[in-house]
């Protein structure tokens, strides 16, 4: 099982990594999070009230990225895999796509539908990665979400339709940002819901 650090030994100034370590395993690892968030939280938790809750510090962070811009958001968010991967998932992520020893393998048209989904959207709002709180459901039902997402028909077709009939939209416009400040709350989600997964409020 994972462990993540205590809120007293990550509001304690010494030694800094414990907080680190905690916005890895709630965030995923990414260079921002280490560059940006991880700092800037180690100048305001000293000023707050001291924590009741990692809800809170979850919150604290969300509130961090909030006044970041666009592009250190997505970088954010690319720290997250990708729908469908299986190679290089942290035993959270693992768990949440259902990617571990103990679930249902996932059928390998699913895997590919997947795939090429991913590559659909990151043609369609270039920079960005498809983020959604799996809660629970199966790549398949994801595989459906990511179609809606796109608007494109059911199917388990892995070249359909091709990467040229996708339109990518404008970065920056609001098509894209609503789909970035989409996956920032998701990520929220998604680390609360982990929250339950450590054993810890």
């Amino acid at each position: 099982m994972t462990l993540i650090p205590t809120l007293e030994q990550i509001q304690a100034s010494c030694p800094a990594n414990f907080l680190a370590d905690a916005l890895t395993i709630l965030f995923e690892h990414s260079p921002i999070l280490i560059s940006n968030l991880y700092p800037q939280l180690t100048r305001i938790l000293p000023t707050l009230p001291l924590l009741s809750s990692y809800s809170q510090l979850i919150d604290v962070s969300l509130n961090q990225l909030g006044t970041w811009d666009d592009k250190m958001k997505a970088q954010f968010i690319a720290g997250h895999p990708r729908i469908g991967e299986s190679k290089n998932l942290s035993k959270l992520s693992a768990k949440e796509q259902g990617a571990t020893s103990t679930t249902a393998a996932t059928p390998p048209e699913v895997l590919a539908r997947l795939a090429h989904l991913n590559a659909c959207y990151e043609k369609k709002y270039p920079g960005l990665i498809y983020i959604t709180f799996v809660n629970g459901r199966t790549r398949a039902a994801i595989a459906e979400e990511m179609e809606g997402k796109l608007g494109l028909e059911h199917s388990l077709s892995p070249d359909d339709p091709t990467l040229a009939d996708i339109e990518p939209v404008a970065v920056g416009g609001p098509g894209w940002t609503s789909e970035l400040d989409r996956a920032v709350v998701d990520i929220g989600l998604i680390a609360k819901s982990r929250l339950g997964a450590l054993g810890v409020e």
